[in-house]
């Protein structure tokens, strides 16, 4: 197709209803949650956590309410214990990364002018999984069975079965089937950043929201993993009585709270960034001016979330560490003040270079930089050793950490929410209504936490239902209350504000006049497919800079501006400068997300109430889903080679190897899996270098070396097994690649009994202790990934015989070669370790 086809009114009339024919939601309620479209999960996701969220605000209400006064009873300590929790947990687990995750995915497609992200149906998995287990942990509250131990839930009080009840396991496996979905968020996102930019658009010229999720997200695979194998040590404990945390058979607590803290700490930082990255898109748009330091401020991003990760220590500074650590923990956390002090004085810059137009958004935008300045100095007084032995654990660090997060994730989303509503209903909220909510939030936060400073400093601790009149703080409690209470009237009027929208009349396309892609699509027109087409891209600020931008991309005058094969297809583009490589046919509105989803949350649901069996069912049913799944979804074959794209360009239908979006997916979610096993590795090194008697003496029960290394070369073997077929179907060798994958899934399966082996036939005890327990746990975790690897290979081995792979269209073999790298990694690292350090026989 021409550029000068599209001069014909009747053929750019054509395209657009094949394009809405293509992209429509489907039909009815049931089908439409079928829909895996990112432009309607997006939107569900974020209405799910807005719920979530105002259900977590009442529990906060109900707190402050019991706390007004000394001696209140309003509540039983055992019921203040299960609000705090839940109310901790659900706003950092249930909405504020979920809520960055259902933005990003609603907004970014079309900030990168594509059609949508290249795996909308992992977005809908995620978003079923989010759901699920949010009902299943905010639930549990209305059966007095709401966890009750801290939303850290530090061992041992939540360890032992009989001080903690089933709250403690609806924590660990409600969340943890939770984390999932942020995991596959993560993929999708940053897969969508690298590989679905439009063309030209090379890195330096992204939107700095499309940076911040890519680092945010990159953040998620290093930060999610340890925490979900300090849950998986935690279960194991609650639930086989495998001592991890007992310190009476050589357990650690200390372990716990550094897999937490490891995940902890950085989450701040995953909550926070996204915030940044509002501001980075609303501030230039009333500044009339593109941002100040781009480069620079891409740096302070990055270099926040490197810092993030070494600072977890500083919640653990009253625990006994050595000095050093202390001084090195204190001093990483005063350092990251530089980044974050960088990105707000851009903002500032920006603002003071341009000719600002102040909007509600901009209001909401610059009242919560001054939140999060106070809560950053405050930061900083907590991140110096002396004062924190002062201030731990009491009301001092309870307002430290609102300010940070109400002025750093909370008032942020408000701003985007003002500042985004038009792009997604149309219609602009009321400048009026959020005014006035806004200065009601930004006195009651401020009326609420500013007087806890002064709370803790008088003595008051943490997580305490009541305290007496003689401690002389009940004044500075009460106004607290009265200020929670009309910051809640604040959020009162923001949903007022919403449920008022649907009786405003449209407004103007771009209404704030902003220069970035998301504002090429008019939601007047009820188009569902995004961008009328992939444009070219030669600016930061396209729809500013790009002589009659929206006029041509209006008139599909850029590329893909058709479906004419009758799919939903978008751009890959490669990673560095976005140089156009294939189009990929997007997955269509599936119901096998939502039973995937289903049956995974079975799994996890029915294990917290000890219904093994039936979680073993579920457990088949979620392998037979994936499967089905990615049989019918994933590698098609095209009907032809290459489709014209426009310009004279025409692109490939099929990309395998590092170009795809597929082998990234792939990479991605083994790096997830990579840090999750690091987490493990480092609690058996946590223990051999905490404890001098670590394998207790007189405990002769060890693996040993012989099986370690058996199991070591069965993996490696099947490794190279499964490379060669690779190179062999590449090579037309079909019948021999064949034969390759046969004996290399014989040889994954004969390294699930060789990995176990070597424990088992020693008759170590996992109850006993500690040691036996982790030698366990690495054994049990390799095995469990060569079984995985036994599917893998069967299945590319089942779509080779079926035709759907062949020595061009090898997309299968290429993904899982990626999966057997990192399963030889995992091989090498657990059977070093457990056969050669220390404990070899």
């Amino acid at each position: 197709m021409s550029l000068h086809a599209q001069d014909d009114p009747e053929l750019r009339a054509a395209q657009e209803a094949r394009l809405r024919e293509v992209w429509k939601p489907p039909q009815g309620l049931f089908l439409r949650w079928t829909d895996t479209n990112n432009d309607r999960v997006g939107v569900w996701y974020t209405l799910t956590a807005f719920g979530f969220m105002l259900f977590a605000g009442v529990l906060a209400l109900i707190m402050r309410t019991q706390l007004a006064v000394p001696d209140n009873d309003l509540v039983s300590a055992n019921s203040f214990n299960q609000l705090f929790t839940l109310h901790g947990s659900m706003m950092m687990f249930l909405f504020a990364v979920p809520m960055f995750e259902a933005v990003s995915i609603l907004i970014l497609p079309q900030l990168l002018g594509a059609r949508d992200l290249p795996f909308p149906r992992l977005s809908a998995f995620g978003y079923w999984s989010f759901l699920l287990g949010g009902v299943f942990v905010a639930g549990s509250i209305f059966f007095n069975e709401a966890p009750d131990g801290g939303w850290f839930m530090y061992p041992p009080l939540t360890t032992r079965t009989d001080l903690s009840g089933l709250g403690a396991d609806i924590w660990m496996l409600g969340l943890s089937f939770i984390e999932v979905s942020s995991v596959a968020a993560a993929v999708e996102l940053i897969v969508g950043v690298l590989k679905c930019r439009p063309p030209g658009m090379r890195l330096n010229l992204m939107p700095l929201y499309a940076w911040y999720i890519l680092v945010v997200a990159v953040m998620i695979l290093f930060a999610f993993p340890p925490l979900i194998a300090g849950d998986l040590l935690f279960e194991m404990e609650r639930l086989l009585n495998w001592p991890f945390f007992d310190s009476s058979r050589g357990g650690d607590p200390l372990l716990w709270q550094h897999l937490f803290w490891i995940f902890g700490h950085p989450e701040v930082y995953i909550i926070f960034l996204p915030s940044i990255a509002l501001f980075a898109m609303l501030v230039p748009t009333f500044a009339r001016r593109h941002l100040l330091g781009y480069p620079w401020i891409v740096l302070a991003a990055v270099g926040t979330a490197f810092l993030s990760f070494g600072l977890w220590v500083h919640h653990m500074f009253t625990t006994g560490l050595p000095k050093i650590s202390l001084a090195f923990f204190s001093a990483a956390s005063e350092a990251v003040v530089i980044p974050t002090g960088v990105q707000i004085f851009v903002f500032i810059a920006t603002l003071w270079a341009g000719r600002v137009t102040w909007s509600t958004p901009l209001l909401y935008a610059t009242g919560s930089l001054a939140i999060f300045v106070i809560g950053g100095l405050t930061g900083v007084m907590v991140a110096v050793a002396p004062f924190d032995w002062q201030a731990h654990d009491t009301y001092f660090v309870v307002a430290h950490l609102h300010y940070v997060l109400i002025g750093g994730t909370l008032m942020p989303l408000f701003a985007g929410l003002y500042y985004y509503w038009p792009l997604i209903t149309g219609k602009k909220l009321s400048d009026r209504l959020g005014r006035i909510a806004f200065w009601m939030l930004f006195a009651g936060a401020n009326i609420t936490f500013f007087p806890m400073h002064f709370s803790g400093l008088e003595g008051m601790p943490r997580r305490v239902f009541t305290y007496p009149a003689e401690l002389g703080i009940g004044g500075l409690n009460l106004v607290s209350t009265l200020g929670a209470y009309l910051f809640a009237a604040g959020v009162a009027v923001v949903c007022l504000d919403l449920a008022l929208s649907p009786r405003r009349r449209p407004g103007a396309r771009n209404p704030w006049g902003a220069g970035t892609l998301e504002w090429l699509e008019d939601p007047a027109d009820d188009a569902h497919w995004g961008v009328r087409c992939v444009p070219l891209i030669s600016s930061r600020y396209p729809i500013w800079d790009q002589k009659d931008f929206v006029k041509k991309v209006d008139e599909g005058r850029f590329f893909l501006p058709d479906a004419e094969e009758g799919r939903r297809e978008t751009i890959i583009t490669t990673v560095l400068d976005a140089r156009p490589l294939s189009v990929v046919r997007l997955g269509t509105p599936s119901f096998k997300p939502m039973l995937t989803a289903v049956a995974l949350g079975g799994v996890f649901i029915l294990t917290t109430f000890h219904l093994y069996w039936a979680a073993l069912v579920c457990a088949f049913a979620t392998l037979f889903m994936v499967l089905w799944w990615l049989w019918t979804g994933t590698a098609e074959i095209p009907e032809k080679e290459c489709k014209p794209i426009g310009h004279g360009m025409k692109l490939p239908l099929y990309i395998s190897g590092a170009a795809a979006p597929g082998w990234w997916a792939m990479f991605i979610t083994m790096m997830a899996d990579a840090t999750a096993f690091s987490g493990l590795v480092f609690g058996y090194y946590f223990f051999w270098t905490r404890h001098a008697d670590f394998p207790p003496e007189g405990m002769d029960a060890a693996p040993g070396a012989f099986w370690p290394m058996v199991a070591l070369a069965v993996a490696l073997v099947s490794w190279a097994l499964t490379v060669a077929a690779r190179q062999l179907n590449a090579a037309g060798a079909v019948g021999v690649a064949r034969a390759a994958l046969a004996a290399g899934a014989a040889f994954s399966a004969y390294g699930v009994y060789a990995g176990l082996a070597g424990p088992w036939l020693s008759g170590m005890d996992p109850e006993a202790h500690v040691y036996p327990a982790i030698v366990w746990t690495l054994a049990v975790w390799t095995a469990a990934h060569s079984g995985v690897a036994v599917i893998m290979q069967g299945y590319a081995l089942a779509r080779s015989i079926a035709g759907r792979m062949t020595p061009k269209y090898d997309a299968d073999v290429r993904n899982i070669t990626v999966y057997m790298h990192f399963f030889a990694l995992t091989a090498l690292v657990t059977y070093a370790t457990i056969g050669l350090f220390p404990g070899v026989s």
